[in-house]
């Protein structure tokens, strides 16, 4: 089987784009993905927020709540970007979609 010189990068090219994007969307969860349903907030949030966001004694707050609800989406992006009091900050572990991202769902958990 005689293989066109020409075709030949252009395959290699194309099978690369198709891993990139398949990569990429693999670690994005969708976006009517529940926060607690998030592998992101499993593995960062969940130990300090608990598995249900509904907070921990001694660990973080209640993600439910009215105080979260009436915070602002530049709020929320600015504490989970910077921390605040015991939460560390994430500007150095997550992406800005990443947080972009859980800051969304927490909106959504909270009717916004």
């Amino acid at each position: 089987m005689r293989c066109d010189v020409k075709t030949y990068p252009l395959t290699i090219a194309t099978c690369a784009v198709y891993f990139v994007v398949g990569a990429a969307l693999a670690q994005t969860p969708p976006s009517g993905t529940k926060l607690i349903e998030n592998p992101l907030y499993k593995k960062e949030c969940a130990k300090c927020h608990g598995k249900t966001a509904e907070g921990r004694h001694f660990g973080g707050p209640s993600l439910i709540s009215e105080k979260t609800a009436a915070a602002s989406v530049e709020d929320l992006r600015n504490i989970t970007a910077n921390g605040k009091g015991r939460m560390p900050k994430y500007a150095g572990k997550l992406t800005s979609e990443e947080i972009e991202g859980l800051v969304q769902q927490i909106r959504a958990l909270n009717g916004k």
